[in-house]
């Protein structure tokens, strides 16, 4: 079982001490034996982790700044907000970021769901509908560049005279699609990503998802065992952390082969709570087949 790290909390503070603190957490966890390390895509502090004045810093410059402390260890978004930036701006980020990072970019994309820093930004905010559309055009626009053709994309929402993205990616960016939404986000996982990330909260609701997603894939015809099934594990494995490998097991016994930890919202040592995953939790899980 493979791991991810999983960092949403910049901590309220200093901002000369932010970016040290998210260079050496992404360090440890490279260190630590992680595979993945995960930012969430907002311009204001989640209103379920602490308030939206807290410190957030945006996500793919971070992720830029990440690719030039770290050497191994997966980049991305869990997951990009489609509202926040052009299709085609977005292809040539990741691109740009994959190239930087010699080859260790991926494409996590959503929905988007934060309507405040919307609305404050001034970000459109259009109905769930047409987020869904816009969701599934972008994963087009994003395969067409990083491909032979330069020519033009013709959609419902947006409209590209020309594909060109040069450099290309140095890795085709795996794409990554987060939730487990039964009649929108399951049809597209199983139509377009390499990567699901699932957020159920239980061994069983993870069963059935899995279930839901493998009909989307038949009636496709495409093998779900192409897509890679990973997920977010929100207890904190040092409670009790027999008790959380045994859930880990199962998480394995039903497919997934990584799952997403991180430090928890208001840890005032992020990088000590993940220098201990890399201790005590990380190789454990290493050993669950």
């Amino acid at each position: 079982m493979e791991s991810g790290i999983h960092f949403i909390d910049f901590l309220p503070g200093d901002p000369a001490r932010l970016g040290p603190t998210l260079a050496a957490a992404a360090i440890a966890a490279e260190q630590g034996g992680a595979s993945m390390f995960t930012l969430a895509d907002h311009f204001f502090q989640m209103e379920s982790v602490g308030r939206a004045e807290d410190p957030f810093l945006e996500g793919y410059t971070s992720l830029g700044f990440l690719a030039g402390q770290t050497r191994t260890i997966e980049l991305t978004m869990l997951v990009t907000g489609v509202t926040y930036r052009h299709p085609g701006v977005l292809a040539k980020i990741v691109a740009t970021l994959d190239v930087l990072a010699q080859g260790r970019s991926m494409l996590g994309l959503g929905a988007a769901w934060y309507e405040r820093e919307h609305l404050a930004l001034g970000v459109p905010y259009p109905p769930l509908r047409d987020r869904f559309e816009m969701l599934e055009e972008t994963l087009r626009i994003c395969a067409q560049m990083w491909s032979d053709d330069d020519g033009p994309f013709e959609g419902k929402h947006y409209q590209l005279a020309e594909t060109i993205c040069r450099p290309q990616p140095i890795r085709r960016p795996p794409v990554l699609i987060g939730g487990g939404g039964e009649k929108k986000t399951l049809p597209l996982v199983a139509r377009y990503a390499d990567v699901w990330n699932s957020t159920a909260a239980t061994a069983e609701e993870l069963e059935h998802k899995i279930g839901v997603l493998a009909r989307h894939c038949e009636t496709i015809g495409r093998d779900p065992a192409e897509i890679r099934m990973t997920a977010a594990l929100l207890a904190d494995p040092f409670e009790d952390v027999d008790s959380f490998l045994r859930t880990v097991e199962r998480y394995g016994e039903l497919g997934i082969d990584l799952v997403n930890l991180g430090p928890f919202p208001g840890n005032p040592d992020p990088v000590g709570f993940i220098e201990r995953l890399g201790d005590e939790v990380i190789p454990r899980l290493a050993e669950i087949g």
